[in-house]
C-alpha cells in the first residue's frame, strides 16, 4: 500500500507510516462528511430536475413539522440480512440463558423463578423497538445530537460519584429511576462514537496531526474515563479508550501513534492500581497469579467460573442443567454467563456463540467498508471496535486470562442498558447498509456474439436470400 500524504502543524508535506485501513479512495470518491441540508436535495428532485430542499414540497411549499420528521426516516436500499440475523440470534439466544442462568437465583431472592426471565423478555422487546427506529433514522443526522449526548453522558457521570448514584458490591455505578436503573457508563460509549465520528468526518486530515486530532480525543476520552474510575469501573473504562482510539486506527492513525497510546495506557493503568488507592484492584491482579490460592476469597468467583467450563466438557450437560448457578457461582447471569453456557451447552455451545459474534462483527466492518460517507464508516467501525472488545475481555475474565473485572458479555449478558444500547447501535449500522451500495447490483455489460454464432447469422441470411449449397 502506497505511502499517505498529509499537511503537518507546520505546513510541510510528510508521507505517513499507513492509509486509513479503509481508504475511502481505494473504493469511491466518498464526501468528507454529510450535510444535513444538502443531502436531501441530492436525493429527492422535482421533475424539472430541481432540487427539493429539506423544509419545502416538490411544489414549493413549506413542509408540515411531521414531514420533515417523516424525511428523516428513510429506506432507500436493502438492509444487511446477515448482520440483521446475527444480532437476532444473539438477542434471544441470551434470553434463553438468562432465564436458564437466573433460575435458582430468581426463586432464592424474589420467590419466583421468572423475575429477571420477564424483565430480560422486556429489554429485549423494546431493544428490537430501538433497532427498528435506528436502522430507519438517518444516521447523517445523529450528527446532531453529538454535543447534546456528550454533555448528558457527562451529567450523568458526574450525578453518579456526586451522591446520587447506587452503590452495589462496592461500585456506584447506576442511578435508580423507579424500576429501571441508568448505568451512565453506557451512554459514555455511545457520546465516544458519535464525537470522534463526527470530529474525524468533519477533516478527515486530523487523524494525521498529533494536536488538532490526536490530543483533542485523548483530552475528550480521558475527561469520560477520569468519572467512570471513580465509580470505581476500570473495565468500562478502557472500553471507552479502546474505543475511541480503535476508531482512529480505522481512520488511519500512524502505528506510532497507537504504540504509544497502548503503553501510555498500560502504564497509567499500572501506576493507578498501585498508588490510586484502590487495594481491591491490587488483590484481583494478586488472585488473578494463582486464582485457587484465593479460591475463598477474591478468586472465588474465577474458580466457580473455572469449574463450570471444565464441567461442561465438549457437549455440556444440558440446557438448565448447570450445577454451578446453583447459588455457587455469583450473579450467573450477569458477567460470568459465558460460564453457564460452557456447562451447560460445552465447547459445542460456547464456539457457536462466538460464531455468531464473528459473523456480527465481520458484517458492521462489511457495511463500514461499503459506507457512502466517512461518517458513517467511522459510526459502523465504532460499533464493531465496541463489541469486539467488550466480547474479548468478558472472555478473558471468564477464563481467567486476564484480572477479574466487570464487563458484561453484549447481547448475553441480563441488563436493559448495555442490550439498549448494543441493539440500538446495530440499528444505526443497518441504516449505514440501506444508503451503502453493499447491495447495488452491477450494471451488466452487453453480452458480445461468439463467432460460431456470427456464423450461424450470416448463414441464415444466405439462406434468406437463395444462396444454397
Amino acid at each position: 500500500m502506497a505511502d499517505a500524504v498529509s499537511q503537518t502543524d507546520s505546513g510541510k508535506d510528510v508521507r505517513m507510516a499507513r492509509e486509513p485501513l479503509f481508504d475511502p479512495g481505494d473504493m469511491r470518491p466518498r464526501t468528507p462528511l454529510y450535510d444535513p441540508e444538502d443531502a436531501p436535495a441530492e436525493r429527492l428532485r422535482q421533475p424539472d430536475g430541481q432540487a427539493v430542499t429539506p423544509d419545502k414540497k416538490a411544489d414549493g411549499k413549506k413542509k408540515s413539522r411531521m414531514g420533515r420528521l417523516k424525511d428523516s426516516f428513510i429506506s432507500t436500499g436493502q438492509t444487511d440480512f446477515m448482520l440483521l440475523a446475527a444480532a437476532t440470534a444473539l438477542v434471544i439466544f441470551g434470553v434463553v440463558m438468562v432465564f436458564s442462568s437466573s433460575y435458582y437465583i430468581a426463586l432464592n431472592r424474589e420467590g419466583t423463578p421468572f423475575y429477571y426471565l420477564g424483565r430480560q423478555i422486556f429489554f429485549a422487546g423494546t431493544g428490537f423497538i430501538m433497532m427498528y427506529v435506528m436502522s430507519k433514522f438517518d444516521y447523517h443526522k445523529l450528527i446532531q445530537f453529538t454535543l447534546p449526548i456528550m454533555i448528558l453522558a457527562l451529567l450523568l457521570l458526574i450525578l453518579v460519584i456526586a451522591g446520587l448514584g447506587r452503590t452495589v458490591n462496592n461500585a456506584t455505578r447506576w442511578i435508580a429511576l423507579g424500576p429501571i436503573t441508568i448505568m451512565p457508563g453506557e451512554f459514555a460509549k455511545v457520546a465516544v462514537i458519535m464525537f470522534v465520528a463526527g470530529f474525524i468526518a468533519r477533516d478527515h486530515t486530523r487523524v494525521y496531526s498529533l494536536t488538532k486530532g490526536i490530543l483533542p480525543v485523548a483530552a475528550v476520552t480521558m475527561v469520560y474515563a477520569i468519572l467512570i474510575i471513580r465509580q470505581p469501573n476500570l473495565s468500562t473504562a478502557l472500553t471507552v479508550a479502546g474505543i475511541a482510539f480503535g476508531m482512529l486506527f480505522l481512520a488511519g492513525l500512524q502505528w506510532r501513534y497507537l504504540i504509544a497510546v497502548i503503553v501510555t495506557m498500560f502504564g497509567g493503568v499500572l501506576v493507578l492500581i498501585r498508588f490510586g488507592g484502590y487495594e481491591h484492584w491490587q488483590s484481583r491482579i494478586l488472585s488473578f497469579s494463582d486464582p485457587f490460592k484465593y479460591a475463598l476469597g477474591e478468586g472465588f468467583q474465577v474458580v466457580q467460573s473455572l469449574l463450570a467450563l471444565g464441567t461442561g466438557g465438549f457437549f455440556g450437560l444440558g440446557l438448565g442443567k448447570s450445577v454451578q448457578k446453583n447459588l455457587y457461582l455469583p450473579e450467573p447471569m450477569n458477567d460470568f454467563i459465558l460460564s453457564i453456557v460452557g456447562e451447560e451447552l460445552g465447547l459445542v455451545g460456547v464456539f457457536f456463540l462466538m460464531s455468531l459474534f464473528m459473523v456480527l462483527i465481520w458484517r458492521c466492518f462489511i457495511v463500514s467498508m461499503h459506507a457512502p460517507d466517512r461518517y458513517g464508516m467511522l459510526l459502523s467501525g465504532g460499533t464493531a471496535v465496541m463489541i469486539a472488545i467488550q466480547v474479548i475481555m468478558n472472555v478473558a475474565v471468564v477464563t481467567s486470562s486476564m484480572p477479574p473485572t466487570g464487563v458484561a458479555l453484549p447481547f448475553i449478558s441480563y441488563g436493559g442498558n448495555a442490550l439498549w444500547i448494543c441493539m440500538g447501535l446495530v440499528g444505526v449500522v443497518l441504516n449505514v447498509s440501506r444508503q451503502s451500495d453493499l447491495y447495488t447490483a452491477p450494471e451488466k455489460e452487453p453480452e458480445k456474439e461468439t463467432k460460431a454464432a456470427e456464423v450461424f447469422s450470416a448463414d441464415e441470411e444466405l439462406r434468406k436470400l437463395g444462396y444454397t449449397e
